[in-house]
């Protein structure tokens, strides 16, 4: 790599690639886009029942979890596809690996809004 000066337009330039990189995985990947829905209404619904502040920093982290988890399942299911488009068992199991991480975070937040909600809720 060669030795850069630091640039505040190339900084700003590489938050626009990573806001496109977003854009992307909301217009081309079902799933980011049902984990962003179940997020919208968990926010909503913790407005809702005004969580503490202890609750909403565990709500973040998990909501966070599982978009950066679908984000990162979704490069890598990409580079797979790019690297062997045709089916292959190899690809298959690397991309089903990736998606277990997906459904072990969105497992852990489920959990974690069950902590949360469920004892205000009954």
């Amino acid at each position: 790599m060669k030795d850069r000066k630091f640039s505040i337009a190339k900084r700003l330039r590489s938050f626009k690639f990573a806001l496109e990189g977003l854009k992307t995985v909301l217009r081309e990947e079902h799933n980011a886009r049902i984990h962003f829905g179940i997020a919208f209404f968990v926010i909503v619904f913790g407005l809702i029942l005004h969580i503490n502040v202890q609750e909403w920093l565990f709500l973040v982290i998990a909501i966070g979890f599982v978009i950066a988890s679908e984000i990162i399942n979704s490069a890598i299911e990409h580079i797979a596809d790019f690297i062997h488009p045709d089916k292959n068992d190899k690809i298959k199991i690397i991309k089903d690996i990736s998606a277990s991480a997906v459904l072990i975070a969105s497992i852990i937040a489920l959990v974690v809004g069950l902590l949360i909600f469920l004892p205000k809720i009954i």
